[in-house]
C-alpha cells in the first residue's frame, strides 16, 4: 500500500519590478540531490512544525530573506518517491520580498537568478512548479478574484 505523506514545503519568492513579478530561483549544488536543477525555495517540516513556519525558516537558511508577506498558494503539488514507496504532497507558499532584498545562498545551492515568469517556467523542472508561477502571477497581476490566496500573518 502507498502512504501518502506531506513533509515538505516549496516557497516561490517573488518582487515587483517596473510592474511585472521577478521570481528568485535557486540552482542546486552537486553535492544535492537533483544537481544543477532550478527551483524555488524548499525544505523539510520538521516534527510538530507548521507548514508556514517551515516556509519562513527555510526562506531565512537558503536566502537570508525575511518576506515582506507570505501566501499560502491555492495549490498542492505532488510527486511519487520510489525510495519510500509514498506520495508526497507539497504545500506552496507565496513570498513577497523587498525590490533590493540582499541574497545569501546556503550550501544546498550555488547560483541564483531574479528572473520573469517566462524565463521561470522555461527553468523550473517540475510541471507543478511552473503552474504554481502562472498561479502566483495570475493572482497578483491579474487579480483573478476566483483564487483565494490566505496571507500568514
Amino acid at each position: 500500500m502507498i502512504e501518502v505523506k506531506s513533509n515538505i514545503v516549496e516557497v516561490h519568492i517573488f518582487k515587483y519590478v517596473n510592474g511585472e513579478l521577478e521570481f528568485l530561483l535557486l540552482k542546486r549544488s552537486d553535492k544535492e540531490i537533483y544537481p544543477g536543477v532550478w527551483q524555488m525555495v524548499t525544505g523539510s517540516i520538521n516534527k510538530h512544525e507548521k507548514a508556514y513556519d517551515t516556509a519562513l525558516r527555510e526562506l531565512k537558511e537558503e536566502t537570508a530573506i525575511t518576506p515582506q508577506k507570505l501566501w499560502v498558494v491555492p495549490q498542492v503539488n505532488s510527486f511519487y518517491s520510489h525510495h519510500s514507496n509514498q506520495i508526497i504532497m507539497v504545500p506552496v507558499f507565496a513570498a513577497l520580498a523587498d525590490a533590493d532584498a540582499p541574497v545569501k545562498l546556503s550550501e544546498e545551492h550555488v547560483e541564483y537568478r531574479w528572473v520573469k515568469r517566462d524565463e521561470a517556467v522555461k527553468l523550473l523542472a517540475w510541471q507543478g512548479q511552473r503552474r504554481a508561477v502562472e498561479t502566483i502571477c495570475d493572482y497578483f497581476l491579474n487579480e483573478l478574484s476566483l483564487l483565494n490566496f490566505v496571507r500568514i500573518k
